[in-house]
């Protein structure tokens, strides 16, 4: 599963050479966990933060390949590398926007189980879409999270306090 998010660079995002700042990418990378999340039908204000817990970033790995510059069009593409009990580790990947083929998606039907809100409904089919053939991302990242509880910090197991979430990931998982 793939969730892609649009980016439009905007002036204050940039450089003094035109291109996105580096570290403005992990506010891009933010916003699409928050997707991704909200995709699966978990947001992260409501499930997360609302039952007392935060989900803080433990580790960035990042490869810089090609700019994106000010005005340009992009979006992050978004997925689930790793399930551990203690961790998620998301892939997640910029691309222009033109690297997404016009009116194609491929048809995706969930199978992860019943999500918050479904009530014993099946979950409806996603259309993603699909990326041009040859399309490389100009940047490249691994971003590992893990869930705290919010008044202590202290680490918490996803598997054993969002089973929802963590069963869902464990389907869509790239890696067991």
């Amino acid at each position: 599963m793939h969730v892609h998010t649009p980016i439009k660079v905007r002036y204050g995002e940039t450089d003094m050479m035109g291109v996105v700042y580096h570290a403005n990418y992990l506010l891009y990378f933010e916003d699409a966990r928050i997707d991704f999340l909200n995709a699966l039908d978990f947001s992260y204000a409501t499930r997360i933060e609302g039952a007392g817990y935060m989900s803080p970033i433990h580790d960035v790995e990042i490869h810089y390949r090609a700019p994106l510059r000010y005005g340009e069009e992009g979006f992050v593409r978004t997925s689930v590398a790793k399930n551990l009990p203690m961790r998620t580790v998301y892939r997640q990947q910029v691309y222009r926007a033109e690297d997404v083929v016009e009116n194609a998606a491929a048809d995706k039907a969930s199978d992860a189980p019943d999500g918050p809100g479904t009530e014993g409904t099946a979950a409806p089919a996603r259309r993603e879409p699909l990326l041009r053939e040859g399309a490389t991302p100009l940047v490249d990242a691994l971003i590992t999270v893990c869930v705290v509880e919010r008044d202590t910090f202290k680490p918490v197991s996803l598997k054993r306090t969002f089973p929802d979430l963590y069963a869902a990931y464990a389907d869509i998982a790239e890696e067991a």
